[in-house]
């Protein structure tokens, strides 16, 4: 009967061992929630730096050496190396900002991860996380209408408005500097892309930006025309036409590819069983006939693009065989039609709506009412070999605008390049939602002071959550004082007072270096880009809570 004890004792054992495992089982999914909080913390945390007018750049290195400098949300995240799938929902969460708003894109994921911290804290007090994400969810809903409130309708008319607008846009960039130069660019480009009383949208691909480098920043210039960004083709070409008549075309002027095989007699036989694709020639005086032949079908294309009026002619980019080879070049030379090839299929909607001509895509199709008509189409030259093609006096311009922008490095360019398209982003929220909020803090703050007062009209855990979302919405101005060396909790509670005082324009003033108005101080953000923020932040964190484990596919 002795053996019988230590068998007993091995099964109480594993029964023991069973009850651990499940135990550990029911700690998972709240080892899961913190493992996801830490790491989207992670990647708000590298961002909040970057926050405000005094935010630091970032510096980014890619695997092949290029270097990135910037302080843009959007772009840190999108070249950041990020592996955990918590931490890439950020990165989506700020792409999704700068689709809608195209501006705060730091400030979402600072946002966010302010969000994370008060939900976790709300976790450690045992706080269900289904309470905690719909609690947010009704508290974002409540911040919106508090904005709604504080909002002040906006005139686009009012060009020195929207300057100011696109000034506080490109306040924290690394050109602000050229802010005096780039935000009426911004202003005057939409502007003569939209009818301003009718129109709920901007469809910014109708303004094209040509980056050249040379020059500086602000020798940058809006175009009343079109620019192309290609050199003239052809030896002896005309590089400035006068009245010119425009034509755009998407078939080749080059024959078509065959498989060209000169046989002696001897052999000839073999290739007859693959006469498919392929030109068997067998004597001289057939590929002379053969030669004559291509040249008269070039000659035939020339004579009939020349025939319809056309000295100008804008070839689409081809795949399969060349746009325009050499021997067409010579006569459309001859003929004195300036040829540019390589236009890439997206850009063909814009050339045909600024320059008013029609895309062709069979040679039997094209005639004068094809063409479009400008005063002016002359080759530009920006600086080393580089070139573009100016085309201005344009009769019917249509919604589309050019803009030329210069830097004098590769970096400084592709920066300008971002902090004008945000600009551009800010005026385009204003079309699709005609209404301004006061920057520096202000409308975070105010959502905080109010959200706490309302919190107490709330029951149970949601009371709990309420405060917590208004206590996590103060880290923006909390960031923008830190960011800008001022002491963030003196900043931060003499702004909190002012707002609970009924100041609701009051915001941080980085530049002074303490609270003032910021209506008074032209700091001005519009309504979109902070509601925005606030809703795709809370449904971001929302779906963060509802994850409890994470499986691997099996592919």
């Amino acid at each position: 009967m002795a053996p019988a004890v230590p068998a007993a004792a091995a099964t109480a054992r594993q029964s023991a061992s069973g009850r651990e495992r499940n135990f550990k089982d029911k700690d998972k999914p709240e080892s899961v929630r913190n493992s996801n909080i830490v790491a989207a913390k992670a990647v708000a945390d590298a961002v909040r730096t970057s926050l405000g007018p005094r935010g630091m750049d970032k510096m980014i290195q890619s695997g092949n050496g290029d270097v990135t400098i910037t302080n843009d949300g959007a772009t840190i995240l999108n070249q950041m190396s990020v592996i955990h799938p918590t931490a890439k929902m950020l990165v989506e969460l700020s792409k999704a900002q700068d689709i809608e708003a195209g501006d705060g894109t730091t400030t979402v994921v600072v946002m966010a991860g302010a969000l994370l911290d008060a939900a976790q804290n709300l976790l450690s007090k045992g706080i269900h996380p289904t309470t905690i994400s719909e609690s947010f969810q009704s508290a974002a809903a409540e911040a919106e209408k508090i904005l709604e409130e504080m909002s002040s309708p906006v005139d686009l008319k009012n060009d020195a408005l929207l300057n100011k607008m696109a000034t506080t846009s490109l306040n924290s960039k690394v050109v602000s500097q050229h802010s005096w130069l780039l935000a009426p660019m911004a202003v005057n480009a939409v502007k003569k892309i939209i009818n301003s009383e009718n129109d709920s949208n901007v469809n910014l691909k109708m303004i094209k930006i040509i980056k050249k480098m040379g020059d500086t920043v602000e020798e940058s210039e809006l175009i009343e025309g079109a620019l192309i960004d290609q050199k003239t083709m052809g030896r002896g070409a005309p590089t400035r036409i006068e009245k010119a008549k425009i034509g755009l075309i998407q078939f080749q002027i080059s024959p078509p590819k065959t498989d060209v095989s000169f046989v002696n007699k001897i052999f000839q036989f073999r290739d007859y069983f693959q006469m498919e694709n392929q030109v068997i020639i067998t004597d001289y005086a057939q590929m002379d006939r053969a030669l004559k032949e291509e040249r008269q079908y070039l000659l035939e294309i020339c004579k009939q693009i020349k025939a319809a009026g056309c000295n100008v002619l804008l070839i689409q980019k081809s795949i399969l065989r060349d746009a325009v080879n050499e021997l067409a070049l010579h006569f459309l030379a001859k003929m004195k039609i300036m040829c540019i090839k390589d236009i890439e299929r997206e850009d063909i909607e814009f050339y045909s709506r600024i320059l008013g001509c029609r895309p062709v895509a069979s040679l039997d199709h094209f005639n004068a009412e094809c063409l479009g008509y400008a005063d002016l189409v002359e080759e530009v030259p920006t600086g080393g070999d580089g070139k573009v093609i100016k085309v201005t006096g344009v009769q019917n311009p249509g919604h589309a605008v050019s803009i030329l922008l210069r830097g004098s490095n590769k970096l400084v360019l592709e920066e300008a390049d971002r902090s004008l398209h945000d600009a551009l982003c800010v005026i385009r929220c204003l079309v699709k939602r005609k209404a301004l909020l006061p920057g520096g803090g202000a409308p975070e703050m105010e959502i905080a002071v109010k959200l706490r007062n309302l919190a107490q009209t709330q029951h149970g855990a949601t009371q709990y959550c309420w405060r917590a979302f208004a206590d996590a919405l103060e880290l923006v101005p909390y960031t923008l004082a830190e960011n800008a060396g001022l002491s963030p909790i003196h900043t931060v509670t003499e702004l909190r007072n002012n707002h609970a005082n009924g100041n609701s324009s009051y915001g941080v003033n980085v530049r002074k270096g303490y609270v003032t108005d910021m209506i008074e101080e032209d700091v001005m953000q519009p309504l979109l880009v902070t509601a925005s923020a606030i809703k795709q932040a809370s449904e971001c964190v929302r779906s963060i809570l509802k994850i409890d484990d994470i499986v691997m596919a099996v592919r």
